[in-house]
């Protein structure tokens, strides 16, 4: 047995190495000229523009749900009126972020496992290598950097249709008014509470473009592997998203200890 396993590891092992080399190249390629301003950019409509609408409609269900299972809960202390607050800090600090990237990783990781994997194995990545193209430049920075840029903005659109979907939950229970909702939504929340939970999307949107570039750029075995670097994308990237999840929430309670408390 430790016969086969010791293959089984250093193969592992050695996946791991060739993946943090992958993305230590991808940063310093993002930030060294020439830059693909224009790839870019139609990156960021068809990956960031074209899962707007996912991410709205996703949030405005889970700010539904949540709003409900809030006052199922704080209805038995006579905390109602702490109901927008609670939705609020729920959805910013932990919620909106996390959800609105496992929602991605879903649609963009298998979208670039897909593609690339298909151009790797019928050889497109070579034939612009032959024509003097820097494949991985034009193909995975422009997907790093308008992930990277993307995530943080649709964190923000799956928050605010969050919280939408909480007061229209909490206007057919109670009446309760927009401008009331809102001002008691936001007595609890402040930049320290929304900026650090929503730069964190960054390292989320760098984990997802960059993973499923690499099973793409390592696509073999045909149109079978492409499916398989297609679902491998979609597995891997949401297994990170929650590691590294974990490890953000902890250094952000470091360098704001009032989001702690």
């Amino acid at each position: 047995m430790l016969d086969r396993a010791a293959p089984a590891a250093t193969a592992a092992l050695a996946t791991v190495g060739e993946v943090w080399l992958f993305a230590l190249k991808a940063v310093r390629e993002s930030v060294l000229p020439p830059f693909e301003f224009r790839e870019t950019v139609r990156q960021l409509y068809e990956l960031g523009v074209r899962s707007a609408p996912l991410v709205a409609i996703s949030g405005l269900a889970v700010g539904v749900v949540l709003s409900m299972h809030t006052r199922a809960s704080l209805e038995r202390f006579g905390a109602e009126a702490m109901i927008p607050a609670g939705l609020a800090i729920a959805l910013v600090r932990e919620t909106g972020p996390l959800t609105a990237a496992l929602l991605l990783s879903g649609r963009i990781g298998a979208g670039i496992g897909a593609e690339l994997g298909a151009m790797k194995v019928t050889e497109q990545i070579d034939a612009l290598e032959a024509t003097a193209v820097d494949s991985f430049r034009y193909l995975v920075v422009t997907r790093v950097v308008a992930c990277v840029i993307a995530l943080p903005i649709l964190t923000t659109i799956m928050n605010f249709a969050g919280m939408i979907g909480g007061y229209l939950a909490e206007t057919a229970a109670t009446g309760m008014s927009l401008s009331l909702y809102f001002t008691s939504a936001f007595t609890l929340i402040d930049m320290t509470d929304y900026v650090p939970a929503t730069i964190k999307t960054m390292v989320f949107g760098f984990i997802i473009a960059t993973m499923s570039s690499y099973l793409g750029f390592t696509t073999t075995s045909g149109t079978e592997g492409v499916g398989r670097a297609s679902t491998r994308a979609v597995v891997l990237s949401s297994m990170l998203i929650i590691v590294s999840n974990v490890i953000l929430v902890r250094l952000i309670f470091f360098i704001f200890p009032e989001v702690a408390g």
